[in-house]
């Protein structure tokens, strides 16, 4: 996702007066453009992508503080909708057979055979995928692989 496509779709869930697909997608394009005041920059594709990221993580984080206050359920629902629509602007994560490969092309790559030099194999991951892979899964087969 880039900045012009945000735009757009900022411009179609106008069209198709969906509420709450416009309302996060302002909200990550008002992050943004907080960048680029504060910053005095233009914006690249890896900011629009890293905000996507933020945005999701910060309502992640609202909706379980609203579960465990014991919220409506509305919200909840509004909330877990909105993680859902940032998520489907961003890039698919690598997982599965495809992450277990990678992993081990890059721990033959890096040479990497304690837990010690797990940073080194989790950077080169990033590196690799541009941070779009289940990272929790990763951890897990790598501390299996490493010792």
């Amino acid at each position: 996702m880039n900045y012009d496509e945000l735009k757009d779709a900022i411009k179609q869930a106008m069209k198709d007066h969906d509420k709450n697909r416009l309302a996060i997608l302002r909200q990550v394009h008002g992050e943004i453009k907080n960048i680029e005041v504060n910053e005095r920059r233009e914006i690249e594709d890896a900011d629009v992508v890293a905000m996507f990221k933020r945005v999701i993580k910060q309502t992640r984080e609202t909706l379980e503080a609203s579960v465990k206050a014991g919220n409506n359920q509305e919200r909840t629902d509004l909330l877990t909708e909105q993680v859902e629509i940032l998520e489907g602007y961003l890039p698919a994560q690598v997982s599965g057979d495809e992450l277990m490969a990678l992993i081990e092309k890059v721990l033959e790559e890096t040479g990497a055979t304690t837990k010690k030099e797990m940073g080194k194999v989790m950077g080169a991951l990033t590196k690799a995928t541009d941070g779009n892979f289940d990272k929790a899964a990763a951890a897990k087969e790598l501390g299996s692989r490493l010792s």
